[in-house]
């Protein structure tokens, strides 16, 4: 697993000097904790927000089956096996405005804003069981039912955002913040999509007949 590279597809590329000083490699990395973070210098809290819910996701994934390209070919067919069918809830959210806060703002206020936003709403979310897959500029993607099903997923999905909507408002700031939320529900495929290696990856495929269209407050 190549470390710098991970750390540029999560937008936090000015780390990857300090990672590779410190020999954070690839077994090392699934094993960090916040207080690592801060030794290694990650200040800002959304930061290391963003890096321990990419380090939760590798653990996730460490159960993997074997790279299909180095596996025998007994094995691949197991591997193919291990997607499966199964009820997730998706949930996104995005801070309404934000294109018209970044005219009005300072970048580095800016980022202390989205920063704040994005804890904000992730942690609200754990709270309810979800599990925060990616963050997408002023977005948060989230799963409910993946990689931990409760049978209640989509009613968790839909009091996360209701919480979340409400927390981000009391968000303390120079201007008032407010967040969107969008949640569909359905069967989807989990399980290696494509690709081995390192350029394998997991995720999850969703049944467009089975998704109900998002709904959206705010």
């Amino acid at each position: 697993m190549d470390v710098g590279g991970w750390l540029r597809r999560l937008g936090l590329e000015q780390y990857e000097a300090v990672f590779r000083d410190n020999e954070v490699d690839d077994t090392v990395l699934p094993n960090l904790t916040a207080e690592d973070l801060k030794e290694l210098g990650v200040g800002f809290v959304g930061h290391r927000r963003k890096l321990l819910d990419a380090v939760a996701a590798l653990r996730a994934e460490a159960g993997a089956p074997a790279p299909l390209s180095d596996a025998p070919p007994e094995s691949r067919k197991a591997a193919k096996d291990t997607a499966e069918r199964r009820q997730v809830t998706v949930m996104f959210s995005d801070l309404v405005g934000s294109t018209s806060l970044s005219a009005r703002m300072d970048p580095e206020d800016l980022r202390e804003v989205i920063s704040a936003y994005q804890t904000c709403v992730a942690d609200t979310v754990r709270r309810f069981g979800g599990f925060v897959a990616k963050y997408m500029g002023d977005g948060v993607l989230i799963y409910f039912g993946y990689p931990q099903a409760h049978e209640d997923d989509a009613e968790r999905a839909v009091r996360a955002g209701l919480e979340a909507i409400a927390a981000v408002r009391a968000l303390k700031f120079s201007v008032p913040l407010q967040a969107r939320v969008g949640i569909a529900t359905g069967l989807v495929v989990v399980g290696d999509l494509i690709g081995s290696g390192e350029a394998q990856e997991r995720g999850i495929m969703r049944n467009p007949q089975s998704c109900r269209a998002p709904t959206s407050h705010g």
